[in-house]
């Protein structure tokens, strides 16, 4: 480029690289919770219907509500990136990778 000024290719290439890995790992690690925590809900759910426990699940939901609402998600959301991203020369590639990486089928 003119006046010296140079593009940092390989590390946006590293970086998108990099990002692509963490985010289509995270997407795998995701698919096996959800397997486990919906096996674990049907069986809470058999033993239930069997009379063999109780659940209130009015409790659980009132409970749960403030670790789910949308802005605590989002908060979340923004620490897993900061973390992903720390110290990391190569960030401005890594956050669209992890992006396409949660997108990949």
């Amino acid at each position: 480029m003119e006046d010296g000024v140079t593009l940092p290719w390989g590390s946006l290439g590293l970086g998108g690289l990099a990002g692509f890995a963490a985010g289509f790992a995270l997407k795998q690690v995701g698919r096996i919770v959800a397997l486990v925590v919906g096996l674990f809900f049907i069986g809470v759910q058999v033993l239930a219907y069997q009379g063999y426990l109780h659940v209130d699940w009015a409790g659980i939901q009132r409970d749960l509500a403030p670790a789910l609402a949308p802005e605590r998600i989002e908060s979340m959301w923004s620490k897993v990136v900061a973390v992903l991203t720390y110290n990391l020369p190569f960030a401005a590639g890594f956050v669209p990778g992890f992006w396409m990486g949660l997108r990949a089928r």
